[in-house]
Order: structure tokens, then C-alpha cells, then sequence
């Protein structure tokens, strides 16, 4: 864990040098400074009792700004409950009995607010929660630009739209991080944030039952490591099992590394879309950087950085905007 901690805050030096300064747009170092001097040490800390109390809550919290970003931009829409005209991100498909996190952040919103009424926006609480998780777990850090401010409504419809299906093609994925302002290099670093986390079974078990597919000879791979598929069949054997877990990453699930893209080329990606990043990449672009980050751990900590820094900046509300949200579940009165 030092040696991971250690090669993390080599990458941070270059990061800071670098790729900081080129994604920020109307987002600010040091927003809350003045205004809540302890803002990021209030969410760091508070991420980290979560993360030891449940390693897991780290990919979750990662994920969670995905899930936002991805939709209307981030702006904490999917924070959003049910409430009047607003029917909550969190009941569609993709999220449903399945993100996470949300707890963790109310709380941390809580203490805010205590702190600093009405001044740290729950957009900016999910982009530092899923920075310090990132590190927490042996990942690289950076410096998040602040200064997003919260949306008043939510889209359930964007949510079914725009969040990638486990099963997605390879096209299907490069046209919905391209909808978001995202290039194929973003699509394949911030796949990497599968090194950490677990999938339902429901996720993935297509690509057990069905190994045929077309997935060119990386499938053929896949059947051959017998025992990692048996594992899989044993635990999704039936649909009684959907919502048993697996690791996304194999080899080494408790850490944020470059093991996602080994695992790749070994033909043991979980789900559909992480295999298609090497099956359906018929120009090799693609495949090429796999393999650049299978071999090369601080290339993939610097390039995935540099993609959360771009897609941080998806259409965030500032400066008169939106609002800064007193409880994260609601709009303001």
C-alpha cells in the first residue's frame, strides 16, 4: 500500500504541471478558500470513515459522478429524490438498486452546512468524494476545480439515455462519451475506474450464458480461463442471483491500478463493455492504448486525471445558476 500511495503521489507532481489548468472552464482552484476554509477537509475525512467502514462505498462514490456528469452535466441531479414535478435519476434503470453513496453524502452536506450555511454546493461534494475515494484506494490525487452550483431539476428520461448499459457495444460507447464532449481516450481511461468496485450479476451474466457472442477470439480467451468462469456461473446460476457481486477487477479489487487493462487482454473483463475496449476495436487505436496502460501505471493515473478533469467540467452551472442546495435530496423552497 505505501509503494501504491508512494508511485500516487509521483503522478500527482506531474498532474499539477501539467494537465491542471486545462479543464477548469469556470471552475476555480481554492473556491472555498475564503468562504469554507474546510471544506475539503471535511469531505476527506468523512470519505475516508466511509471507505473504512465499507471499502466498497469508494467505487460507489466514484461512480456517483459518473452517473451525474453524464446527465444534464454536474450539477448533483442525480442526488435529487422524488419530490412534485421531479421524478428522481435514482429510479432509472441504471441506477436503481444500484448507485450508491448517497447517505454518505447527506451527511457530509450536513456537517457543511453546519460549518458553512448554504456556500458548498452538493456538485462540488460529489467531485471531491469521488477524488479522495480515488486515492484512498491507492490512486493518483488532483486538485479539483470548485465552483459548480446545483441544478433544480432532475432528468429520469436522461438517465435511461445517456448512462452506458453494461452491454454496450464499443460504437454504442464512443458515441455516448462523444454526446458528453468526451473522446475515445477519456472512454478508455475512465474505464479504468473499474480497477475498483463489484458488478451485479444481472450485469454480467449475458457474457457467461451466452459466450458465444460476437466478440471475435477474446471470448474464446474468456472460456478458456475455465476456473474464473466456473466462479462466475457458480455465483450467477440462476436469476435467484441477480444481485449477488463480483469484483469488476480480478487480480486486485481493493486497489485503484492498471489491473482493469491486464485483465483486458487476459480476457477477463466483467462485462460486455469492458471486453469490447479489445474485441471490438477493429483499427487497433484502441486496443493499442489497453495495452499501453496494462504495461505503464502512471500513464494510466495521469490520462485519467486529466479525463475526470474534462469530465468534471460537463455542463456545470455557475456563477447565478442553479443554486447551492440546502439539503441535497430537495431544491431549495
Amino acid at each position: 500500500m505505501e509503494m501504491k500511495l508512494w508511485v500516487s503521489l509521483i503522478v500527482v507532481s506531474a498532474i499539477t504541471t501539467t494537465a491542471l489548468g486545462d479543464f477548469g472552464g469556470a471552475l476555480v482552484k481554492g473556491f472555498y478558500k475564503e468562504s469554507c476554509p474546510l471544506a475539503e477537509e471535511i469531505v476527506k475525512h468523512n470519505v475516508e470513515v466511509a471507505v473504512l467502514k465499507d471499502p466498497r462505498m469508494a467505487a460507489s462514490l466514484l461512480r456517483l459522478q459518473f452517473h451525474d456528469c453524464f446527465v444534464l452535466g454536474c450539477d448533483a441531479s442525480v442526488l435529487l429524490d422524488t419530490h412534485g414535478d421531479i421524478l428522481s435519476e435514482k429510479q432509472a434503470t441504471p441506477n436503481v438498486n444500484s448507485l450508491r453513496g448517497f447517505e454518505v453524502i447527506d451527511y457530509i452536506k450536513y456537517l457543511l452546512e453546519e460549518a458553512c450555511p448554504l456556500t458548498v454546493s452538493c456538485s462540488d461534494i460529489i467531485a471531491m468524494a469521488a477524488r479522495d475515494s480515488v486515492f484512498l484506494r491507492g490512486g493518483p490525487w488532483w486538485e479539483v476545480y470548485l465552483g459548480r452550483r446545483d441544478s433544480l431539476k432532475a432528468s429520469f428520461a436522461g438517465a435511461n439515455q445517456y448512462i452506458p448499459a453494461p452491454n454496450t457495444s464499443l460504437e454504442g460507447l464512443i458515441i455516448n462519451f462523444k454526446q458528453q464532449g468526451l473522446a475515445i481516450q477519456d472512454l478508455i481511461a475512465l474505464s479504468g475506474a473499474h480497477t475498483i468496485g463489484k458488478a451485479r450479476c444481472v450485469s454480467f451474466k449475458q457474457r457467461i450464458v451466452q459466450p458465444n457472442m460476437l466478440q471475435t477470439f477474446y471470448v474464446d480467451e474468456f472460456k478458456r480461463h475455465s476456473t474464473f468462469r466456473r466462479i462466475l456461473r457458480s455465483q450467477c446460476k440462476d436469476s435467484s442471483r441477480d444481485n449477488e457481486l463480483s469484483p469488476l477487477d480480478i487480480q486486485t479489487p481493493a486497489y485503484f491500478d492498471n489491473h482493469y487493462y491486464i485483465n483486458l487482454l487476459k480476457g477477463r473483463g466483467l462485462l460486455i463493455s469492458d471486453n469490447v475496449l479489445v474485441s471490438e476495436d477493429h483499427e487497433g487505436e484502441v486496443f493499442r492504448k489497453v495495452w499501453e496502460y496494462a504495461v505503464d501505471q502512471e500513464l494510466f493515473f495521469v490520462d485519467f486525471v486529466e479525463s475526470m478533469l474534462k469530465m468534471g467540467n460537463i455542463n456545470v452551472l455557475t456563477g447565478i445558476e442553479g443554486e447551492i442546495r440546502e439539503n441535497c435530496r430537495f431544491v431549495n423552497l
